[in-house]
């Protein structure tokens, strides 16, 4: 529901106003360091979140 809402209030040129502000301030070459640490996060969390589903819960 807010995903369509954010959708919606953001347009396409408000997005690149926000890649340029985000170009400026980091960098073409710290950029993709960026975007590598980012995808890395995001694996673990789904691999820890795929471990947690399959161990069953440990009762007190």
């Amino acid at each position: 529901m807010t995903t369509g809402i954010i959708i919606g209030v953001v347009g396409p040129w408000q997005v690149v106003i926000i890649l340029l502000v985000v170009l400026l301030l980091f960098g073409g070459k710290k950029i993709p360091e960026l975007m590598k640490g980012l995808g890395k996060g995001i694996k673990d969390f789904k691999d820890e979140m795929s471990n947690k589903e399959d161990e069953p819960e440990k009762k007190p």
